[in-house]
């Protein structure tokens, strides 16, 4: 519509479409009659639209109405000048195993970003190379207005100058498992290029089957340029196929095939014509308009033919996606929505299953590419810097393609298994013209909720407003859900103090008890050891007294030598010895008593000696220990 009339307003497309009914034929035909081709200005200026829409007209009133001499003619509102702000663009820019964000105004140059990541990775500008870009000749001073860049870019930094990091093979490949490669695979018939995200685990044969499911090339009809020349097994891995980190071209082709035979041929042209005249006589007379049966609705003939935004019965809900967005980025560009590639209940996982604080609304779009309002809804609306960035802050959106059937399908079933037979019957019976459908979900305790079904046919307010509306709604619960978890954490931290005191307190118990075993474990060793050596010492001493000679009389006729001795305690204790015996007689006689020599002194009293240093096998004679004396017992020290 908007590539028939040249009006660029999207509200006042919407606004003339719904006024006839969605009826494309009736809204051209209210706005360029058929009859004299003209459009009328509101304040009645002249406007041209060229020579596809007709010849310049000029008009004299504001606005008219239809007469019965006159066809039906619509007045377009003037176009509105709106200043330019300054633009910002985000980089994400990646240098081996580190990425950096920078962001800058499209007035800036390339060399500005070279500066920011001088600063941030310690290396000099001029040693940088900065890849990425899209266009070709780029150097320091190209300002990034001129390369038309979307909002969101990634580039790489390579360093050919500077050594890499020294690592011995093993840990470089170790390494190089737990990167992520970067592969910009250029399909080189229709000159498009993919961003391919792979682990360094992956194999040469996954990176194949997912460009299959991007081309709808076969693995076998493949054709590719860029592979190192060690990679020649599609069952190695990407880390040890010598690939440029993080950023790695590839071009892949379809490998040339015989020719096509006649029937072939006319096949395909067959399917072409019936692609081009499908719509009927409607459209007949778009080229009195200018435009192309390739090219109604502002899209190249090439794009009537477009790829599927996703495979059908694809086994994987994570590939789908990743051809989802893909596809969606080379329509609409790069500025989108970023959906969560995985399955719907990862999806739920992520946006709902997290602490209180983190968790978020689950946004599904449903996309349909066979309804009239799909381009308008995603290059318009979804596609609004507005929209993109209140999504990303607030929601994790997720998406799927409803076209085909069995998709259509499989979604139905995901939706009656989550969210209950009515909601499924809801979107089933939508028609195919109230699509791509917007879906807002709150996860709640029990039970997942949709706050919202938004329709194609609204505007970029509306739906800034139903999303703030939605937000609202999740925010009170959300506070709830906060002010719950807070109080259960405060339970479950007062809980694990009361755990832990009663552990500490149970160890307390158990170590004194231990502390009391180990005493008592020790006194009795030492008990038994003191038992042990009173036995042993009674034995010596028992053995001693045996060992002695009798204590003779005192009408003995030898020389007899009378000892008194005074015990430590004070008591005392006396005995007759032969002056002939030895000394040693007496010590143990004085240990058959229970002092043993070795730990007590025997002291004489005049003159004071220590009677325990004399030689023991001298006589009580020699020692003059005759005919009586009087010793002491004193311990040793």
């Amino acid at each position: 519509f908007q590539a028939c009339t040249g009006i660029e307003n999207i509200d006042e497309a919407i606004t003339l479409l719904e006024q006839n009914n969605w009826d494309l034929v009736a809204a051209i035909n209210g706005v360029i009659p058929q009859e004299n081709g003209i459009l009328q200005s509101e304040y009645g200026a002249e406007t041209s639209h060229g020579p596809a829409y007709g010849p310049t007209s000029h008009s004299t009133a504001a606005s008219s109405t239809p007469s019965s001499s006159s066809a039906f003619r619509y007045v377009v509102p003037s176009r509105q000048i709106v200043e330019r702000q300054p633009r910002m663009l985000d980089f994400r820019v990646e240098y081996r195993d580190r990425n950096v964000d920078v962001v800058l105004e499209d007035s800036s140059t390339v060399g500005d970003i070279k500066h920011i990541l001088e600063n941030e990775l310690q290396i000099p500008a001029s040693k940088m190379l900065l890849k990425g870009w899209k266009t070709g000749d780029v150097d320091d001073s190209t300002v990034l207005k001129t390369l038309h860049l979307p909002k969101n870019n990634s580039l790489y930094v390579l360093t050919p100058d500077l050594p890499p990091p020294s690592s011995s093979h093993s840990g470089a490949l170790q390494e190089s498992l737990n990167q992520n490669f970067m592969l910009i695979v250029t399909h080189r018939e229709v000159q498009r290029e993919y961003n391919l995200n792979f682990s360094g685990i992956s194999t040469i044969q996954e990176v194949k089957r997912n460009v299959y499911d991007l081309t709808s090339i076969p693995v076998r009809h493949q054709l590719w340029e860029g592979w190192p020349p060690s990679a020649t097994d599609d069952s190695m891995t990407l880390a040890a196929a010598g690939l440029t980190f993080p950023c790695h071209r590839l071009t892949v082709g379809r490998r040339s095939s015989p020719v096509q035979t006649r029937e072939q041929s006319e096949e395909q042209c067959t399917d072409v014509h019936m692609v081009s005249d499908s719509d009927g006589d409607d459209f007949e007379d778009a080229t009195e308009f200018g435009v192309d049966d390739g090219e109604m609705f502002g899209v190249a003939s090439s794009a009537l033919r477009k790829s599927p935004m996703m495979p059908e019965n694809a086994e994987n809900e994570g590939d789908a996606l990743l051809q989802f967005t893909a596809e969606f980025s080379s329509r609409y560009g790069d500025c989108h929505p970023v959906y969560f590639i995985g399955s719907l209940e990862a999806a739920f996982q992520e946006a709902f299953y997290g602490k209180a604080r983190d968790r978020k609304l689950l946004a599904i779009y449903l996309h349909h590419d066979e309804s009239v309002l799909t381009n308008v809804f995603c290059s318009q609306m979804l596609c609004a810097e507005s929209i993109v960035s209140y999504l990303s802050q607030n929601f994790i959106t997720w998406a799927w393609d409803m076209t085909k059937e069995a998709n259509r399908a499989r979604f139905l079933t995901m939706c009656t298994r989550h969210f209950g037979s009515v909601v499924a019957q809801t979107i089933r019976t939508q028609k195919t013209d109230q699509f791509p459908l917007f879906l807002i979900i709150m996860g709640k305790r029990s039970s997942n909720e949709v706050l919202n079904v938004i329709q194609g046919n609204t505007t970029v307010d509306e739906l800034m407003m139903r999303l703030m509306a939605a937000m609202e709604i999740f925010s009170a619960q959300q506070q709830e859900d906060i002010k719950d978890e807070d109080e259960r954490e405060a339970r479950e931290n007062v809980k694990r103090e009361q755990d832990e005191a009663y552990r500490i307190s149970l160890e307390a118990d158990r170590a004194k008890r231990e502390a009391q075993e180990r005493e008592m474990a020790e006194q009795f060793r030492l008990e038994q050891i003191r038992k042990e050596q009173e036995e042993e010492r009674e034995a010596i001493r028992l053995s001693l007294e045996q060992s002695l000679p009798p204590e003779p009389k005192e009408e003995s006729t030898e020389s007899v030598s009378k000892l008194r001795i005074r015990t430590p305690s004070g008591e005392f204790f006396e005995r007759r010895f032969l002056a002939s015996s030895k000394l040693q007689v007496v010590f143990d006689f004085v240990a058959s008593k229970g002092y043993p020599w070795e730990e007590y002194k025997l002291l004489g009293t005049f003159p004071r000696r220590d009677v325990t240093q004399l030689d023991p096998n001298k006589s009580l004679l020699e020692v003059k220990l005759y005919p009586q004396e009087t010793l002491f017992l004193e311990a040793k020290e």
